[in-house]
């Protein structure tokens, strides 16, 4: 598929996302890399038009350029995000009470603090995506430290990548110290890069992921 044609699959699948209004974004593709521009009302829907790009099969990077214009009655102060922004992580069950912090400006939401599993960390992130307000969110939480084994991370990947049908664990490599997970190699679509980084995520003891993987349709 060259750039052309990829471009049009990217607007077509644009289209297809409810969530977004095509009509605001605009797309450029080079050498099967995406870049969006443009402007969305919301955070959400800034994300979801990213992961509408990535879901393209031929598609190898993303570079996201909207920019979040939220409309007047969408408007809100920082601390009234902030009060927000608590009470919704305080009413997930997914986030362990009081290990994450928040810190606003601007609109711009960044979550401090540290959590033992990236499902956790997640989570947080998800919780304050689609609050009202919000231009941007920084994940900035840490994984805590299992003390698992440098060798047992590796097999438990490995193990992961053989149990999915999604991944060709064949044409992935996966490196491990000190709870950071490296994987390389080349999968099929930006898809597969994503589940195998988040299987690598899931193993207990991972701490970081680099995702050094290419896509090669």
């Amino acid at each position: 598929m060259n750039d052309s044609e990829l471009k049009r699959e990217v607007e077509n699948e644009l289209q297809w996302e409810p969530s977004v209004n095509e009509s605001q974004i605009g797309v450029i593709v080079k050498d099967s890399v995406v870049t969006l521009t443009g402007h969305v009302l919301s955070f959400t829907q800034k994300y979801m038009a990213e992961k509408a790009a990535k879901r393209v099969y031929g598609v190898k990077a993303v570079a996201d350029e909207l920019e979040v214009r939220l409309p007047g009655d969408f408007k809100r102060t920082d601390e009234t995000i902030a009060h927000d922004c608590i009470n919704t992580l305080k009413f997930n069950y997914s986030v362990p009470e009081d290990k994450v912090k928040v810190v606003v400006g601007n609109g711009c939401v960044t979550l401090e603090g540290e959590v033992e599993w990236q499902y956790q960390r997640q989570a947080a992130l998800n919780s304050i995506r689609d609050l009202k307000g919000v231009k941007a969110v920084y994940n900035n939480i840490r994984i805590k430290s299992a003390g698992v084994s440098t060798a047992d991370v590796r097999k438990k990947i490995e193990a992961a990548f053989r149990r999915s049908a999604e991944i060709d664990s064949r044409r992935i490599r996966v490196d491990a110290t000190n709870g950071k997970a490296i994987l390389s190699g080349s999968v099929r679509s930006w898809a597969e890069r994503e589940e195998a980084q988040n299987a690598a995520w899931a193993a207990p003891g991972v701490t970081a992921v680099e995702n050094n993987i290419t896509v090669a349709p």
